[in-house]
């Protein structure tokens, strides 16, 4: 048999198995691995999306916290998994632009990951422990300034979005503060509450509930206007910043290669999730949205349209992995 009828008849065969693979997914349970420590924004939205798509899928998908370096070892571990569906990845721009734009080392490319779609998008919240008297946001720049390097503000690690979101804030308003980086949204919380830290820019589900217990002081969104979600705090233009805003989103992604079959089915499984009133409920909770793609395909191309921003932000800040 000669060269080009042994390429056919292999192209055919790996059609035959890719046919059979989606045919017959998903047969066991699914991995939803999340790059951050229990309790933060991302282990939140994966939590609340994993049992609806459970039932949609007809297998468990199980949440699998593997943090560190800012969310690459869970990008790193998807990315190098076998692409038949049951390795997923829910990640920010943190794992899918930044870590690239920022670590030249890294053990994944962005091409090694395939968009299935977003499901979550948020301002970020500017929090303070209330023991630092900061009542506000020109309270908080006013102090930056008069102190300039003394304050410091935790997050969830170098090139997530509440460190570029600090960062960019700094650089509009001129002041000097201090990253102190951690594993997770839950821990820089918990740092900021133990007076560890003054401040963080941080995911509404890593800090809403001590905000509401009163153990942390919310200055403002960090979107223009008031969020929906948390009408009781103002948006950059009432908090006197009407230069400042930044959001970040949540997505679902699987290794490249996945069968595209297999893709539309983890797709239609996310889309009847966003649908359930209970999803909508537990995210609205924690100050987070539902936003889903119209297709895998859509979000795609707003990642492209997306990393820009982020890229730009990486190398505005210098910001170099750990």
């Amino acid at each position: 048999m000669n060269r080009p009828v042994l390429r056919i008849a292999a192209l055919l065969a790996a059609g035959a198995c890719t046919a059979v693979v989606a045919q017959g997914y998903p047969s066991k349970p699914i991995r939803l691995v999340v790059g951050f420590a229990p309790g933060g924004a991302a282990d939140t939205v994966a939590r609340a999306y994993a049992e609806p798509m459970s039932r949609a899928l007809g297998q468990p998908v199980i949440v699998e916290n593997r943090a560190g370096a800012g969310s690459s070892i869970a990008a790193d571990n998807v990315a190098k998994s076998a692409p038949d569906g049951y390795s997923i990845l829910i990640a920010s721009p943190a794992s899918i632009s930044v870590n690239p734009a920022i670590n030249p080392k890294l053990g994944y490319k962005p091409s090694d990951l395939m968009a299935v779609t977003k499901v979550s998008t948020s301002p970020l919240l500017v929090v303070v422990n209330p023991d630092t008297g900061i009542r506000s946001v020109k309270d908080l720049v006013a102090t930056a300034k008069r102190v300039p390097g003394q304050l410091n503000y935790a997050t969830s690690g170098v090139g997530s979005a509440p460190h570029f979101g600090a960062a960019l804030f700094s650089q509009v308003t001129g002041i000097d503060m201090v990253h102190v980086p951690f594993k997770g949204g839950a821990p820089a919380a918990v740092a900021v509450v133990a007076g560890d830290v003054q401040l963080s820019f941080a995911t509404p589900p890593s800090v809403l509930p001590m905000v509401k217990a009163g153990r942390l002081r919310a200055l403002a969104v960090t979107s223009p206007e008031r969020s929906p979600l948390m009408p009781e705090v103002p948006g950059m233009v009432a908090a006197g910043f009407p230069d400042y805003a930044i959001a970040f989103w949540y997505g679902i992604f699987v290794p490249a290669g996945t069968p595209r079959d297999v893709v539309q089915t983890l797709f239609n499984a996310a889309q009847a999730a966003a649908r359930d009133p209970q999803v909508k409920a537990a995210l609205a909770r924690e100050g987070t949205e539902v936003a889903t793609s119209s297709s895998p395909e859509d979000f795609a191309a707003f990642l492209v349209q997306d990393e820009k921003l982020w890229v730009k932000l990486a190398k505005d800040t210098g910001a170099r992995a750990d």
